[in-house]
């Protein structure tokens, strides 16, 4: 398979290389262990994990230490996400996080659900420098691995600070930042605007990664050229899609994109990724599984079918069956043609 000449030079975050430019985002519900070991076994590269909340990290609270079950040394480099408002509480967890094994541990600024943000978190700092700043200082401050923020444009269009958060956070030694093209109050509507995301690239020397709508290959090479930014995040895109950041990789690195997985291959994808669901999250996994079930099927012939049996049952034999059932059919149908 011949290569050709890079696109962009490696992405090199405080001296670590990364596998590739394309970089899992965090979603809450979504990029559990399970899911980003599916995405590193198609080839993926720096993940990041579900945003923890760091207050309950430190009471110890069930539900957001299962987000930070990883599998350090085979999910390297992993980025642990922490969302807070109390510099001194960010700072232990963060310390706790790098004792989990994380590579990376990475600031939440951006997330504008109303339950974040109505306690001072996620992209609410934006709102507040200064206790961003005491927050970025903090959590450098307590760890040894890279820091970095994932942030929006601004908290509005009257207010797009993202440059300033950017210098910020350079001068507080933080090592990346990934940038939302919205803002806070545009929530997930209306499109990214990748343009605004150069004046970060301008106002810092440190890589500056682009995120929102970047759903596949030309998409990514869209945002990299309106943004001129280091790398790209890949949130949604990457749903029922686990190999595509391995793809968008290939084409930032001017490699030769590998195929798109084959209906044999997905159906062993996607076995995989059940399998592991059952054994991270036990009797839940399959309630759990559902959304993952009909990302996986979307767009193939009988995904109704398969969702509807998804949805109406947590039995992990009767979805199993159904999902075999499903890529059988599939099967059948491609030696007919």
């Amino acid at each position: 398979m011949a290569n050709h000449s890079p696109i962009n030079p490696p992405l090199v975050v405080a001296g670590i290389t990364l596998p590739h430019a394309a970089i899992l985002a965090p979603m809450s519900g979504v990029t559990d262990l399970p899911f980003r070991r599916a995405v590193r076994s198609c080839g993926g590269g720096l993940v990041v994990t579900e945003m923890v909340a760091s207050a309950a990290v430190l009471q110890q609270v069930r539900g957001e230490m299962r987000k930070l079950k990883t599998a350090a040394l085979e999910e390297a480099p992993l980025s642990i996400q922490l969302a807070g408002w109390d510099p001194q509480i960010m700072a232990e967890a963060a310390k706790l996080c790098e004792g989990l094994g994380a590579s990376f541990i990475d600031i939440n600024m951006g997330c504008p659900a109303k339950k974040v943000t109505g306690k001072l978190s996620g992209s609410a700092l934006m709102r507040d420098p200064r206790l961003a700043a005491a927050i970025m200082q903090a959590v450098k401050s307590a760890v040894q691995v890279p820091v970095t923020l994932k942030m929006r444009l601004g908290w509005d269009d009257h207010n797009l600070n993202a440059a300033e958060f950017g210098r910020i956070a350079e001068d507080a030694g933080l090592s990346m930042l990934a940038v939302h093209g919205r803002t806070r109050c545009q929530m997930y509507n209306g499109d990214a605007d990748w343009h605004k995301i150069a004046a970060v690239v301008d106002a810092v020397s440190i890589p500056v990664i682009a995120n929102g709508d970047i759903r596949c290959v030309d998409t990514a090479k869209q945002a990299m050229a309106a943004s001129g930014a280091a790398g790209v995040m890949v949130g949604r895109g990457a749903q029922g899609r686990p190999w595509l950041l391995a793809q968008i990789g290939d084409v930032l690195a001017g490699r030769q994109m590998r195929a798109t997985p084959s209906i044999r291959v997905r159906h062993a994808c996607m076995r995989a990724h059940l399998d592991d669901m059952i054994t991270h999250y036990g009797p839940a996994a399959m309630r759990l599984a559902r959304k993952h079930i009909a990302w996986y099927a979307y767009g193939l012939p009988g995904a109704a079918e398969l969702r509807d049996t998804a949805n109406n049952t947590s039995d992990a034999a009767t979805v199993f069956a159904a999902v075999d059932q499903f890529f059988h059919k599939l099967y059948d149908q491609a030696e007919a043609a």
